[in-house]
């Protein structure tokens, strides 16, 4: 029997070119797409001073018949501009944007793995102003650029059941940031991240602030059983994620009664005694969950492995991005 090749880790190979855009004087510039390269930046950079920074992640897939469609790219680049409102940075151009997405997929058109693989796109937005005297100063100069990186299928070994501490005392995030997808809050997140890894042989930690359930370092948090799901209601303090949305829209049209709203520890490990819990994230779509932390006490999710439910509701979206199952809610989008 023929071992398949092992794939490159997610996001570790980038495609030949990548899009370019500045911001100077009040406006933005005219993009161009040049090879991937080594970017020029001032040591004085806002953006290494002050971290000012955003960024996107989202996908591209190829088809039996080669053409490629993007997943919900205008949600991606409206989440984008808020993010650049937030962190008080030059707000992208949300058509410039777009063409700079289509831009790099027509030139890198080759590159888009068939599926269950993707291209994966990665908008990154920073500050460029050379001040290191600028804390409380916006960056007036910014750069924009769009990498795309071809991704294969992110459970390639199999679903395999997460370990999740929970973290019922520490904050992901600044409260009013967390919904600002920006490299500080993945930073801080590493740190408890690794400890729990270390300590717990943990894969993701739940940060849960005193004691009300919000989300990973990386990913949003779903609890799920028959005809219901429950999640936390949007609010400043966590991520929007776009595919968790994906998720709740199409369960709803597959009937479950689904709940955004606050909840507690102590709801979520009751919960868990009978019913499933999964993250969601644009690389794994959705991963489910088997076991809990908290307090030094480990709770089975259900029987600890990934449910039943998690996976129909993956294959469900995961079929739709891959032209396999109708797009009634028009999220896909032809290059």
């Amino acid at each position: 029997m023929t071992s398949q090749p092992q794939r490159p880790a997610f996001g570790t190979v980038l495609t030949s070119h990548m899009a370019t855009a500045a911001y100077a004087a009040g406006q933005w510039g005219d993009f161009e797409i040049k090879p991937v390269a080594a970017i020029e930046l001032s040591p004085a950079a806002h953006v290494l001073h002050y971290a000012s920074t955003c960024f996107e992640g989202f996908k591209a897939f190829r088809r039996a018949d080669g053409s490629v469609h993007i997943f919900r790219m205008d949600r991606h680049i409206l989440r984008m501009q808020q993010s650049a409102r937030q962190l008080v940075l030059p707000v992208p151009d949300a058509q410039q944007l777009a063409d700079m997405v289509r831009a790099v997929i027509v030139r890198c058109r080759e590159a888009v793995p068939e599926a269950p693989g993707a291209l994966y796109l990665r908008p990154i937005l920073f500050g460029t102003t050379a001040n290191i005297g600028a804390a409380a100063t916006p960056a007036t100069e910014a750069s924009l650029l769009v990498l795309a990186s071809p991704v294969w299928d992110y459970f390639a070994g199999g679903m395999k059941p997460l370990r999740i501490l929970v973290d019922d005392v520490n904050t992901r995030s600044a409260a009013h940031l967390g919904m600002v997808k920006t490299g500080g809050n993945y930073a801080a997140a590493m740190g408890p991240t690794l400890a729990a890894r270390a300590n717990y042989r943990a894969d993701q930690v739940l940060f849960c602030p005193g004691g009300e359930v919000q989300e990973t370092g990386a990913a949003n948090f779903l609890l799920i059983r028959d005809g219901e799901l429950l999640t936390r209601g949007l609010d400043s303090t966590f991520l929007h994620g776009v595919t968790r949305d994906s998720l709740l829209t199409l369960a709803r049209d597959l009937g479950y009664a689904v709940s955004e709203r606050v909840f507690r520890v102590e709801e979520l490990l009751e919960w868990v005694r009978s019913g499933e819990a999964a993250l969601s994230g644009t690389a794994a779509v959705l991963a489910g969950v088997g076991t809990l932390i908290h307090r030094g006490r480990e709770h089975l999710v259900a029987n600890g492995e990934v449910g039943a439910l998690t996976r129909r509701l993956r294959s469900h979206l995961v079929a739709i991005q891959q032209g396999e199952a109708p797009d009634r809610h028009g999220w896909l989008e032809r290059v």
